[in-house]
């Protein structure tokens, strides 16, 4: 990681993937619970997300599951994304043709203790597995989803190398028949 700084109510990670940022809300709890501000225009803006966010998902998944690693080669996405209950080991693969660190992928764990935040930009692929018994998990996209120029890249891919906190993931058809990194055209991979 390269550098940490306070805003407002969030502390910022800038890591070594450009545009990627761990966030890690200031949480105000008492015996009665917590409050933490999840998501505030002005804010995220100051740190560089851009949005504008157009569309929010919510899934639930069960322990081992894995999902990714996704990408959309039209309508291509900016992903905020935190878990409400439960535990991930979220994962962005940067795939920007262009880009000095192409290749490279960042992991942490994102859950409802910390409640810390992974922003993805665009032209990264996103995945995760849950840790926890369940888990559901938003993302908030910059762009809609568009199933029909979704690239799925190997979970495993050893061009890639991401060190999965498990060993046998629950994995849909999919992100079974992934492709690896390296067998994906250049026209297919988007530019920094």
């Amino acid at each position: 990681m390269e550098n940490t700084y306070w805003i407002s109510v969030m502390n910022v990670i800038k890591t070594k993937i450009a545009g990627l940022l761990l966030i890690e809300p200031k949480v105000y709890g008492d015996a009665r619970g917590y409050f933490f501000e999840s998501f505030q225009q002005d804010r995220y803006q100051e740190i560089g997300i851009q949005g504008p966010f157009v569309q929010d998902n919510v899934s639930r998944s069960r322990q081992y599951v894995l999902r990714g690693l996704h990408h959309q080669k039209e309508q291509t996405q900016g992903k905020l994304v935190y878990v409400t209950r439960g535990s991930i080991f979220d994962v962005a693969v940067d795939i920007r043709q262009d880009s000095e660190t192409f290749g490279q992928w960042f992991g942490a764990i994102l859950d409802d203790q910390t409640h810390r935040q992974l922003y993805i930009p665009e032209g990264c692929a996103h995945g995760f597995c849950v840790l926890s018994d369940e888990v559901d998990f938003i993302y908030k996209c910059t762009n809609y989803y568009h199933p029909k120029s979704e690239l799925s890249i190997r979970w495993d891919d050893p061009s890639i190398g991401i060190d999965w906190p498990i060993e046998t993931p629950i994995l849909s058809e999919k992100d079974q028949n992934g492709r690896l990194l390296n067998e994906i055209p250049k026209d297919e991979l988007p530019l920094l």
